[in-house]
């Protein structure tokens, strides 16, 4: 420090949250003479999506960061997924067709309140010795052609001059850096628009109340319903209900506008609302629920991705690199992978290594991981996410490729792994190919059942219930199984699109039911990021 207002680190953290804190966290178990500054602009966290975990990003969390004792005792351990379908014969919650778990989940994963677990791993970072400035914000950053970089802070009426090597840029949604060079893009072919909250009193699909109303439904798993990320599945779009220790629910909706669109007028909440009770589900879920003020938010254009992920000096992390979907709940998954490949790339530089082919090959590799994500999984996936027949194989492949192919990895490689992205490693490859090819076989299947006015026609009265998905070979019996399904499904429909594909359409089908609001079925003009 050269004067008053003038500071020096190694690393500047831009944001305070897991992304941050994490990389804040893991840089100084790693390197306990690092300098590192986090400025965090909120004196104190709120809420925020990204609140159910899956198999990697449990990984990161528990294993990386050493949450494991925590989580047990400040969150909830998931019990995997659980979804419910909706056609015109679903009148009341058990003849809604069901897919999820029979029994409870093997492998840990969690639904956590953000804003204690973002406060968790701050504090953790600042006990290691890592500097936090909050409430505080990152004015402008200006990275030198040497790898340094001069950021301007300012807190309150004061303004910070700060020379750093690294900027890490965990800015989340904001991504100050990626915007500021021109790398963030809107995902055109994804224009994704989203709404959600958090309630009280919503109905607990455990509860007694449940059980003694339609006993049959209580009976048929021994898992908990209601510890799962329950899936309210519509036509283009799908709602989440996540439940936070305390006795809040998180509830999302996520829709694609070229299919389905929230009615528009009234509260957000109260459109919310309107599309929810057209499910019949997700209608006595929601009974009672009161929404907690001021947590009510929407955001269009959710999915955007990002053309450049480090330069020599900077590397950008979590929701600052980009964000596909929340469906599945990978965002964690991403958090990990961009974490501990921008911290490999500090260590890297402080051990006096050359950076250019490093750099290179994190760019390649998280660019490749990002991409082959939602080739695989997301590209044109709404068109077929409220038909169960066809996302009941799709899921059953989907888990089960992920858990042999990806999830495996760093279980049995180790932390160092994760550095790669996963999606990008040779054994990985094989798993990608199939699950882009079975997608895309289904969007095709989807938009034939739509002209043909089939869509949605099993969401009624069916019910399956499968056995946990583990890292054994074993598991691969579901995948199997599934495979014979869709090639059946091909033999008795598919060959409709073999040859001639059905072109897209955003109608809506029997999957939504009719509501009173003329306006339910406006078509929302998506509006890419303004880079």
């Amino acid at each position: 420090m050269s004067d008053e207002h003038h500071y020096e680190f190694d690393v500047v953290v831009i944001g305070g949250s897991i992304a941050g804190a994490g990389a804040a966290h893991l840089l100084k178990q790693r390197d306990p003479d690092i300098r590192i500054l986090v400025v965090e602009k909120g004196d104190s966290f709120t809420r925020k999506v990204g609140e159910a975990t899956v198999e990697v990003g449990a990984y990161f969390l528990g294993r990386v960061l050493g949450l494991i004792d925590y989580l047990n005792n400040e969150h909830l351990i998931k019990q995997g997924l659980r979804f419910y379908f909706n056609n015109r014969q679903v009148t009341t919650l058990d003849n809604a067709s069901e897919l999820g778990g029979k029994f409870l989940s093997r492998v840990p994963s969690y639904l956590v309140d953000r804003a204690k677990l973002d406060e968790e791993v701050l504090r953790r970072a600042s006990d290691l010795g890592a500097t936090v400035w909050r409430p505080a914000s990152v004015r402008s950053v200006d990275l030198q052609s040497n790898g340094m970089s001069n950021v301007v802070v300012t807190s309150g009426n004061e303004e910070r001059q700060v020379t750093c090597r690294w900027v890490i840029d965990a800015s989340g949604v904001a991504a100050f850096v990626g915007r500021q060079r021109g790398w963030i893009k809107s995902n055109e072919s994804h224009p994704l628009m989203a709404a959600w909250g958090r309630f009280k009193n919503v109905e607990d699909l455990d509860g007694l109340t449940i059980a003694q109303e339609f006993p049959d439904f209580s009976a048929k798993t021994a898992s908990h319903r209601g510890l799962a990320t329950t899936h309210v599945m519509g036509d283009g779009w799908w709602s989440w209900f996540i439940r936070l220790r305390g006795g809040d629910t998180s509830i999302g909706i996520v829709m694609d506008p070229r299919i389905a669109s929230l009615p528009q007028e009234g509260r957000l909440v109260d459109r919310m609302r309107t599309l929810l009770e057209t499910h019949p589900v997700a209608k006595r879920l929601i009974t009672n629920a009161e929404p907690i003020a001021d947590d009510i938010h929407l955001r269009k254009n959710i999915a955007y991705t990002s053309d450049c992920y480090a330069e020599d000096g900077v590397a950008l992390v979590g929701d600052a690199a980009g964000f596909i979907d929340p469906f599945y709940s990978m965002g964690l998954d991403w958090t990990g992978f961009t974490v501990v490949g921008a911290v490999e790339l500090v260590l890297a530089q402080r051990r006096g290594e050359s950076m250019d082919l490093r750099i290179e090959q994190h760019n390649k590799c998280m660019y490749k991981c990002s991409r082959r994500w939602f080739e695989a999984i997301y590209r044109n996936k709404y068109e077929y996410l409220g038909d169960f027949d066809l996302l009941r194989s799709a899921l059953l492949m989907d888990l089960g490729l992920y858990y042999l192919g990806v999830a495996a990895i760093p279980y049995t490689k180790g932390t160092s792994s994760m550095s790669q992205g996963l999606y990008t490693r040779a054994t990985a490859v094989p798993f990608y190919l199939m699950m882009k090819f079975y997608n895309r076989r289904f969007t095709a299947m989807a938009r034939s059942r739509r002209a043909r006015g089939v869509l949605g026609r099993r969401n009624s009265g069916q019910r399956y219930l499968f056995d946990s998905f583990t890292f054994s070979i074993a598991s691969a019996r579901l995948v199997g199984v599934s495979i014979c399904r869709w090639l059946m499904l091909e033999l008795t429909e598919g060959w409709r699109t073999w040859f001639r594909q059905p072109k897209a359409i955003g109608i809506t089908s029997d999957i939504q039911l009719d509501t009173s609001d003329p306006n339910t079925h406006e078509k929302l003009q998506p509006k890419p990021y303004r880079v």
